[in-house]
Formats: structure tokens, sequence, C-alpha cells
């Protein structure tokens, strides 16, 4: 039996996480990280008696195996770290992580001889999106990232357009798009800026999880868009690390690496 905590526990994603280690064969959950509780009693929480709760970091004592991680880009940095030195393989869910924190992680990881996975975007249609992106910008260089959020997202760009712009890089000849002598009679009208790749942020409420990759060429034009509707979606790729995390001996960036 594969023992889980899931940190963020409370939250949205953090309940689909509950449900979904509840009702699959072979795993266990152990223990619910949120920190700030102001009880730890498991039935407060519509919990069994035997999974034990954290309301912080260093109360956690535990015999998981996965740490899956939906909190907050403010705190996701400690919480996988403490669960790499604990011997605990991460799942994270959570976005905000630096490239220098993910190179630090990675780094701790391989000296802990321990595997984990770091996802964007767990929505087999955003992971779709960013190989397809990736492929089309060998064509068209010319390119813009629109995602779309719900209201309450803590972070903009969302880690799936970045992580999108960052694929696209690698492929994209370096050149200047649009007009040289642009300017902004609003400042940021025109969107962050990722090496020339523009992303723009909407936060409405009503939206779950959306992005649109626009390229533009001589006369044409391609747009690549995903939709989630509903955080359900994203535990189809939970699962999927889930199976696998186990397995990893590095700290691997995208689910598309283990598919």
């Amino acid at each position: 039996m594969t023992k889980v905590l899931i940190a963020g526990f409370t939250g949205a994603m953090g309940q689909k996480a509950v449900r979904l280690v509840q009702r699959t064969a072979g795993y266990e959950l152990v223990a619910g990280f949120a920190a700030g509780l102001t009880s730890t009693t498991p039935a407060d929480y519509d919990l069994p008696a035997n999974v034990q709760i954290f309301g912080a970091l260093d109360d956690i004592q535990t015999d998981a195996d996965i740490w899956i991680d939906f909190t907050l880009p403010s705190v996701v940095y400690p919480n996988v770290k403490f669960a790499i030195e604990h011997g605990i393989h991460p799942v994270v869910g959570t976005t905000g992580l630096t490239d220098e924190q993910v190179t630090e992680l990675q780094a701790l990881a391989a000296k802990q001889q321990l595997g984990g996975l770091i996802a964007p975007n767990f929505g087999m249609s955003a992971v779709l999106l960013m190989k397809f992106a990736k492929e089309a910008a060998a064509y068209f260089p010319d390119v813009e990232i629109i995602e779309m959020h719900h209201d309450n997202k803590a972070d903009a760009p969302s880690g799936t357009a970045l992580s999108t712009a960052k694929l696209i890089d690698e492929v994209r000849p370096k050149h200047k798009q649009g007009n040289p002598a642009e300017t902004e009679s609003l400042a940021g009208v025109r969107g962050g800026d990722y090496n020339g790749i523009r992303i723009h942020a909407v936060r409405l409420p009503g939206y779950v999880a959306h992005e649109q990759v626009l390229f533009g060429g001589p006369g044409e034009a391609l747009t690549i868009r995903q939709d989630s509707f509903d955080r359900e979606s994203f535990m189809t790729g939970v699962k999927v690390a889930m199976d696998n995390v186990l397995d990893l001996n590095e700290l691997v960036v995208g689910l598309e690496n283990v598919l």
C-alpha cells in the first residue's frame, strides 16, 4: 500500500486529491497538511480517525511515501524542500517556483537520491497544448500566449503559460517580433515579456483554467487552445503522477515526461 500525504488538503484542488486517493486501490491517505489549522481532529474534515492532521510544517511526522502539494506559491518551496529532506517523493501541482528554486530542489533530490515530479498542469489537454505549441513554434516564430483563470488564482502568469513560453523558446528562432517602434499608451498593455514572447493573464469569475497560444505568419494564423472546465479533469494527471513517481530517480519537471 502506497501512503500519501496531501499538503493543502482543505483547498479546492486538495479536496479533489483527497477523494482521488481514497477511491484508488493501492493508495492510502495517511496525512493532511494545511498551514494554520485550528483543529487537528480528522473528523472535523470528514476524514477517518487514522489520518494525521498537521497545521504546521515543523510538526509533521509521517511515514508517507508521496507528498502531493496543492498549496500556495508563497509556501511551495519550503514544503517541497521539507518533503525531499524527509525522503517523501513530491508530486507538485502548486505553481510559483522560480527557476532557481527548481534547480535547488533538483540538486537536493539528487543528493537524497529521491525522485519527484513538478507539474505546471495536470490536465491532459494542457500537457498536449504545450507539446503541440513547441512543435508549431519551429514554423511560426511570431507567437503570443493568453491564459485565463479564476479570479482567486494567486500568481500570474500561470505556471502552464510560463512553461509553454519556455518550451517555445527552446525552438523559436531568436528575433524581435512586432513593430520595433511600438509604444504603450497604457503601461503593461502588451503583457509580460519572456524572451520576446508576450504573455497575457486574464482573471475572471466563472473561469477555471484556459490557455490559447496564437501563432501568426504571412497570410495565415494558427491558434491552439485548451480548456479545463472542472478541476476534476486534473485528477487524471495526478493519478498518472502517483503511479509513476516512485519509479523516478530525479526531480522531473512536466507531466509529459512520465506519460
